[in-house]
């Protein structure tokens, strides 16, 4: 998801949680980052899109609501059973002790 663009940068002086500090070195370590400052902007970018799509589906769902009511719980109790009985499972042993079939 990481894309260029020419905008302007500006020094940010920040707090971090040590454990994200030191995930930023091994990322730019493993070279999985050019940098810390890249990492942070990376990180901060998808931020600002998660927070975009949360207000988008708040809209939606606002006009949703608007036009047919208030989604009931037991709409959304109805709607996450259907996707589960849907749900491939791509790992582990659906049978098994971590599975469908446990006791």
């Amino acid at each position: 998801m990481y894309y260029h663009r020419m905008t302007v940068k500006r020094r940010l002086s920040a707090t971090v949680d040590a454990d994200l500090v030191e995930a930023s070195h091994a990322a730019v370590e493993a070279g999985r980052a050019e940098s810390i400052s890249a990492w942070v902007n990376d990180a901060l970018r998808l931020k600002v899109e998660h927070d975009r799509r949360l207000r988008a589906l708040d809209e939606f769902i606002a006009g949703y609501e608007a036009e047919y009511g208030e989604i009931t719980e037991d709409e959304m109790a109805e709607a996450a059973r259907r996707a589960r009985e849907r749900a491939i499972v791509v790992r582990g042993d659906p049978g098994g002790a971590h599975g469908r079939g446990a006791a």
